[in-house]
């Protein structure tokens, strides 16, 4: 049986590189009728932000990839927290010490950085001198009785080690440049490099699908397996890298440095405000902005929101707060690096799944083209069901705590159509806002209002439209249209001279659901009132100006 996992490191948010090598994983298990795996890496202590477990779990829910075993759902290999896993990788580490595959070292940080030094002065990789006696017992007593740390290395082959990768075919390395690796830390806690091992065997995972990163890590992942006798190797797949827009490897860092760019270009900034908002102290901070410390994601986006500054969506949660659809992410995350063998590309997911093969894999590296996921979220918003659209736009909705949440599902579902065509759910939420706010609360833009409402006569036409609106019993929007059309062969002029006036005077803005629409939901007393407000507040700016 195809058993397949993601093992995400609760070190922040799932990032969009990671939600794909989950999905690789999880279609391939799918594919197989196998078993997927969800098993949290939590051994980086220092690293860990409070929030990023809880939030993977909720984004891998929100895609629509589900586990069958993990946090949450429970399986016959758990934990599925390494932290929660010592006792094991503990066992493990004494075999192979006992095997003398593993030995104890107490090497100082500054010990360490002698050895790196020299290596570099000479020009060598970076390797570990294996000592020719390998400390006992007796000499970790010693080494904890005078202070120094003891950690756990393994002994690697000088051999060649060939690791076979379903993208790749052969790749060939040198053991002995490789050099022995730490397997557990001072701290107690295994590195990286030896629990995936431990975890994969136990865990009967038969295929590993991650990035092409991890491809130096394969080798001594391999010979930890066969010291281990932990039987057949895994299959492996090291996909290729996802590049952005500017050229460089999507990265998790992306919105941290845009919200400190924006901060560093903002000199009236209040850091004092800032820091409050976020919830951390002004010295965090400061050391935020000379980037010796990140604060987790929450207080990045709350500064971001507080200074009205657009973060690249980077992480699932982002897509899904800008109005992506699940069904969209998982379609596009799926063709980057893949191909189905055939020219479609809109695909629903039981049909990824018929056609995932591994085989069709790419070497070469795969664009995040955001105007193609665009086009995607466009595609998937037409084409899904009307219900789960509205479940989709509701759970939307409450999560970036709209005001358009107070409408009934029969409202919200009337806004969905007449929108239609909208490219993500941001854009129906955004021109149905204006609906859900008090009408002294309407924000103005002011390039629309410099633009439409101070643009010859205007105000004057809008002070006819309300004059007819008010004459007008039923305010259909059949009855709108007529009134607003007739207006507009009277004044000789386009509709749009006669529509974008009003469209401001009760939107605020040049963008809005059809007019006809926007003013038959806002409702005759509502717009009325919103035309009042208009004509007086710019009508006085007007003579001011002249």
């Amino acid at each position: 049986m195809v058993v397949t996992r993601f093992a995400p490191s609760p070190t922040g948010y799932l990032h969009i590189g990671g939600a794909r090598t989950a999905l690789f994983n999880w279609l391939w298990a799918r594919k197989n009728k196998g078993k997927f795996i969800l098993r949290i890496e939590d051994t980086d202590i220092k690293r860990n932000t409070p929030t990023a477990t809880q939030q993977v779990i909720d984004d891998l829910r929100w895609l629509g990839i589900d586990w069958d075993e993990g946090p949450e759902v429970g399986g016959p290999n758990g934990p599925y927290f390494q932290s929660q896993r010592k006792d094991i990788y503990q066992q493990y580490v004494d075999k192979l010490i006992e095997q003398k595959n593993a030995y104890y070292c107490f090497d100082t940080p500054e010990q360490l950085e002698t050895i790196r030094q020299k290596a570099i002065s000479e020009k060598k990789n970076i390797v570990y001198p294996r000592p020719a006696k390998l400390p006992d017992e007796s000499d970790v007593k010693k080494a904890r009785a005078a202070g120094k740390p003891v950690t756990v290395r393994f002994a690697m082959t000088d051999e060649q080690i060939i690791v076979n990768d379903v993208i790749r075919g052969e790749v060939t390395f040198n053991g002995a440049e490789l050099g022995d690796f730490i397997i557990l830390k001072s701290d107690g806690l295994p590195t990286y490099n030896f629990a995936v091992v431990i975890d994969d065997a136990l865990m009967g995972v038969t295929c590993v699908i991650r990035g092409q990163e991890h491809l130096m890590n394969t080798p001594g992942q391999q010979e930890l397996w066969k010291a281990l006798d932990f039987g057949e190797l895994p299959q492996y797949v090291h996909m290729s890298v996802t590049i952005s827009e500017s050229g460089g490897k999507l990265s998790k860092r992306e919105r941290p440095k845009a919200l400190r760019d924006a901060i560093t270009h903002m000199p009236e900034a209040n850091i004092d405000k800032l820091a409050e908002t976020a919830n951390i102290t002004t010295d965090q901070l400061k050391s935020f902005l000379n980037e010796t410390w990140t604060p987790d994601m929450p207080a990045i986006d709350a500064m971001a929101k507080y200074l009205g500054v657009h973060l690249p969506e980077i992480n699932v949660v982002d897509f899904f707060r800008s109005g992506y659809l699940p069904e969209t992410m998982v379609n596009f995350l799926a063709l980057l690096g893949w191909s189905p063998g055939n020219k479609k590309e809109i695909m629903t997911i039981s049909e990824l799944i018929e056609s995932f093969d591994l085989t069709r894999l790419t070497k070469s590296n795969s664009l995040f083209d955001r105007s193609k996921l665009i086009a995607f979220n466009t595609e998937h918003i037409r084409m899904t069901p009307k219900d789960k659209l509205l479940d989709c736009f509701k759970k939307y909705l409450k999560e970036i705590k709209s005001p358009v949440s107070k409408a009934d599902d029969a409202m919200l579902s009337r806004l969905l159509k007449i929108n239609e065509g909208a490219r993500t759910l941001e854009n129906i939420e955004n021109k149905s806002r204006f609906l859900f706010v008090d009408n002294d609360s309407i924000e103005y833009d002011e390039k629309a209002v410099e633009k439409v409402l101070f643009e010859n006569e205007a105000l004057e036409i809008l002070a006819v439209i309300r004059e007819k609106l008010s004459a007008t019993e039923q305010l259909t929007e059949q009855a709108i249209e007529n009134m607003l059309r007739g207006l507009a062969e009277e004044r000789q002029v386009g509709l749009g001279k006669v529509a974008q006036p009003l469209r401001v005077a009760i939107c605020g803005t040049t963008v809005s659901p059809p007019i006809f629409d926007s003013v038959a939901l806002l409702g005759k007393e509502n717009t009325l009132a919103r035309i009042d407000i208009a004509l007086k507040k710019f009508g006085q700016e007007k003579k001011r100006d002249s």
